[in-house]
């Protein structure tokens, strides 16, 4: 049993690890997203394959598996614009800002990233927006160019949920890391 917690210790410190080493690989962005989160489902696969068959027999590990392949199908789209080179500017914006917070273990940081990227800083009406016949000043703010990327696919939509998922999987591996940089759920 002390083996398995040693092992498990050391594939924590691995995970920990190879998220920072690609730290230094910063000349591609499209290249430092794809090895970043590839590395990451990789990991989360072998943990997840290091388990014992009474647990990866259990309704909490047939849950595990099952959303580890979702992530993987769903964040099959990411990969293939970062391989193409065909990623949205301002999405790779916000993606490289996640990776590089996760590689530093600043996950509140990485969280906020994420939140820009999902629902964005657009103003959101609540209630009436047009009541008489003169629109607002404000009205413009409400359509510019702040919109959020989440709400323009379902694709989009699939593979940031994959990115988060990562996200919280590489938090939780990374044991290093003050509670106070880590987003509680």
């Amino acid at each position: 049993a002390s083996s398995s917690r040693t092992d498990t210790k050391k594939s924590k410190d691995t995970a920990a690890n190879n998220a920072g080493s690609l730290l230094l690989d910063e000349s591609d962005p499209h290249k430092l997203i794809y090895k970043f989160f590839k590395g990451l489902l990789r990991e989360w696969e072998e943990e997840l394959a290091q388990r014992p068959d009474s647990v990866k027999q259990s309704a909490v590990g047939k849950n595990d598996t099952k959303t580890l392949k979702q992530c993987k199908d769903y964040i099959r789209p990411l990969f293939k614009l970062c391989k193409n080179r065909t990623l949205e500017e301002n999405m790779m914006h916000h993606i490289i800002k996640i990776v590089k917070s996760c590689q530093r273990g600043e996950f509140v940081e990485a969280h906020d990233a994420y939140m820009d990227l999902a629902i964005g800083r657009a103003a959101w009406p609540i209630g009436v927006t047009m009541v008489g016949i003169h629109a607002r000043s404000g009205r413009a703010k409400i359509e510019s160019a702040n919109v959020a990327h989440v709400m323009n696919s379902e694709l989009q939509r699939k593979y940031l949920t994959s990115v988060k998922r990562l996200m919280t999987y590489v938090q939780k591996k990374n044991t290093t890391v003050a509670p106070s940089k880590k987003v509680l759920n």
